[in-house]
């Protein structure tokens, strides 16, 4: 009230020197010029408040960028791509000697030892050690030779949350895309079935690779997806494996590898062969029961390990079959070469081939026509 008063006063002065009308102008100047101070002090809040808020974000963002980054420079290491003669999946690094876990179906129907697409680009050879009983889709690799590799950890039992962010690392509809990385969110967690729901983007391909949490652990093997069976699309639902049926599944590898040994163990047919390259000859009979290619033609598949550039030659000859050779590098889904007679009077096969890469390399011993059987010689040498 004192200052009220004390304005009244002051107008009833200056009303006795200047006037009623020009008290009423100089009272219109300075409610302008507070009003127009008040506007000023309001705005100069707003945009200060504005700027913390715009500063949030950004520290936000930045921390959540700066997380990714972590994450997918600590975590890719240790994650590989697997890749068959029939399609490839993803996997990871358990162990420095090599243990490796990845889908059971990604394994399922493929050769007993498999080409693993270490991140680094390397390509090494794995034998499919066992798969998960009951079902469960949960195979283990066991690289060959190899120690001091990068691996994953897996994160505590129930630790996971849904809303938790989480990262997806995998090997995408292609091997030249290996070590994709995408991240979304817990979306749901089905604790009876042991499977997480997630967003995070991940199509074929990606089958057996790791959901990761934000610390870089594993909580998860990425499975399945579904898609919008229209489209074909991506529609933000995955599935992934809770690493807490992950662990004792590894418990089994470690102890006692007979108990793995379930209706998902592969067909005997699909067994590999090392291949040697100083022209040893090696003596085989394609017999019923072997595995077929789509054209009903017997075969049998050998291995060896190749250097780019260096010059390969296999030959594969018989009395009794139309002997058929093919040169794949499994580890970028390739087909390097094939033959099926070396000249119009000889049906014997023979590749000579200057390799394109370092990498493993797989030979198909093929008969060319269907139901084809009997034996055969392989040998190959390198220079």
């Amino acid at each position: 009230m004192k200052s009220n008063l004390l304005q009244i006063g002051t107008s009833v002065i200056l009303a006795s020197v200047i006037g009623v009308a020009g008290v009423e102008a100089l009272f219109s100047c300075q409610l302008r010029a507070i009003a127009l101070n008040a506007k000023e002090s309001k705005n100069l809040l707003l945009s200060q408040k504005t700027k913390g808020k715009q500063s949030g974000i950004i520290l936000a963002e930045n921390a959540e960028e700066q997380t990714r980054i972590r994450v997918y420079e600590q975590a890719s290491r240790a994650v590989v791509a697997i890749a068959t003669i029939t399609g490839h999946g993803s996997g990871f690094i358990v162990s420095p000697d090599g243990l490796v876990v990845t889908n059971a179906h990604v394994v399922q129907d493929a050769p007993s030892t498999v080409t693993v697409v270490l991140a680094d680009g390397r390509q090494v050879l794995a034998d499919v050690v066992g798969f998960a009983a009951k079902g469960l889709d949960l195979a283990a690799l066991k690289i060959r030779n190899q120690k001091n590799l990068p691996t994953l950890h897996l994160a505590a039992s129930g630790s996971v949350r849904v809303g938790q962010s989480v990262y997806a690392i995998g090997t995408p509809l292609s091997v030249e895309l290996q070590n994709t990385f995408t991240n979304g969110v817990v979306s749901r967690i089905d604790t009876k079935s042991g499977l997480i729901q997630h967003n995070a983007a991940i199509n074929p391909g990606n089958s057996g690779g790791p959901l990761l949490n934000s610390s870089g652990e594993v909580i998860g093997v990425n499975s399945a997806i579904i898609n919008d069976t229209e489209t074909k699309r991506f529609i933000g639902i995955a599935l992934a494996i809770s690493a807490d049926l992950v662990k004792p599944f590894l418990v089994s590898v470690e102890q006692d590898k007979s108990s793995l040994v379930t209706q998902r163990q592969q067909p005997s047919n699909m067994q590999v062969r090392d291949l040697p390259l100083n022209s040893q000859v090696v003596q085989a009979t394609l017999k019923k029961g072997d595995r077929v290619l789509p054209n009903n033609s017997y075969f049998h598949l050998y291995t060896f390990e190749g250097k780019a550039g260096q010059q390969v030659t296999i030959e594969m000859t018989s009395s009794q079959i139309d002997s058929h050779l093919y040169l794949l590098l499994p580890g970028k889904e390739k087909l390097v070469a094939e033959n099926d007679d070396i000249s119009p009077t000889n049906f014997n096969s023979r590749l000579t081939v200057n390799l394109p890469e370092n990498g493993i390399y797989y030979v198909l011993a093929n008969s060319f026509e269907a139901g084809e059987l009997g034996s055969y010689s392989l040998r190959a040498v390198a220079k």
